[in-house]
């Protein structure tokens, strides 16, 4: 054997050495730390060209008006993108979204019966911090009345739980345009502009609740994001590694309602941020470990929004639109997925 030459030992029993570059998750490229530093970091140079670039006029105008719509998207963000991805563990099922629940259809219903009894004006009348916490509480108290009558009974399933929430939000979408078509057409105007995601109209004073829902809805997952990953083995292998998996799915939904309902009464319906966000999550994140998926689900969600905002104010110049191009793609996009995948 000449000199030069090296002998490698062999590999331990049972255990493939693994390939230059690949990760301990099995993949190659960068850590799941070094992914989320880096979207973190693009995160942060998109908010400040978007907070500080192309100011015209005051600046003390321009920069409250963005810190607030900063402040609209970090809500949306965090609320649609962790709650979709947590969502998505329950069911097992990386296609479904909250909205299945029937959140966006209980709050079209609650604008629809406002105008409709009150009518269009008494939607700004009543704008205001107590109408947002009332707003949350009964999407809320819907949900959570859905997951004990159906979890309650020796029958009582997720499947069935999903199938109740879409046949309610049908009904409620068919009661809501049945009293639609009976509005003056003013009053129908007022509330068309209600039924779409509105992050540039949210205002500041409301903020702070949505910050301290979305803390202590993050907080309370992220003490769960272990047993989060035994939630994703399903329910056999949860229950025989010791969880309380009826508990911690009604949990985690509970948890998941509370965070898009606060969304949907703040911001308006986002169907499809969701998927999108938690779709990119998984693509980067490059582990299942929802200490990495989480978090990237609120960046990449957050990534998004900004990107998004500062195309359509300073290049497409339709600030308005970016909810309604989101929900366009993002139903595009689960479209695409869907027909790729072949099944739901």
């Amino acid at each position: 054997m000449p000199e030069s030459a090296t002998v490698r030992a062999p590999a331990a029993p049972g255990r493939l050495p693994r390939p230059p570059g690949t990760s301990k998750e099995g993949r190659r490229g960068p850590s799941p730390r070094v992914r989320l530093i880096a979207v973190g970091g693009a995160v942060v140079v998109a908010a400040l060209c978007f907070l500080f670039l192309f100011v015209k006029g005051s600046f003390e105008f321009a920069i409250e008006r963005r810190l607030t719509l900063l402040g609209a998207m970090v809500v949306a963000a965090f609320a649609q993108g962790v709650g979709t991805v947590v969502f998505q563990t329950a069911t097992h099922n990386r296609l479904l979204t909250p909205s299945l629940m029937g959140f966006d259809a209980v709050y079209t219903l609650m604008q629809t019966l406002t105008v409709f009894l009150f009518g269009g004006t008494a939607l700004a009348a009543t704008d205001g911090l107590a109408k947002l916490v009332v707003q949350t509480a009964l999407m809320v108290a819907f949900t959570t009345v859905l997951f004990r009558w159906l979890f309650s009974g020796p029958t009582g399933s997720l499947h069935v739980l999903l199938l109740a929430g879409v046949v309610l939000g049908v009904a409620f979408q068919s009661l809501s345009l049945f009293l639609q078509r009976m509005l003056a057409p003013a009053d129908y105007d007022v509330l068309s502009a209600r039924l779409f995601g509105r992050l540039g109209s949210v205002e500041a004073t409301h903020l702070p609740f949505a910050f301290a829902v979305c803390a202590a809805a993050g907080l309370c997952l992220w003490r769960r994001r272990y047993r989060l990953d035994v939630l994703l083995l399903g329910r056999d292998a949860a229950t025989g590694l010791g969880l309380n998996h009826r508990g911690e799915l009604t949990g985690a939904l509970i948890v998941v309602s509370l965070m898009v309902a606060m969304s949907t009464a703040l911001a308006g319906p986002m169907t499809f941020f969701g998927f999108i966000a938690a779709l990119l999550a998984r693509q980067l994140a490059g582990t299942h470990r929802h200490a990495v998926v989480l978090p990237m689900a609120f960046l990449a969600g957050l990534f998004t929004l900004l990107v998004g905002q500062f195309t359509m104010e300073h290049i497409v110049y339709a600030s308005g639109m970016l909810t309604t191009v989101i929900e366009f793609l993002g139903g595009a996009v689960f479209l695409a997925y869907l027909l790729k995948k072949g099944t739901l």
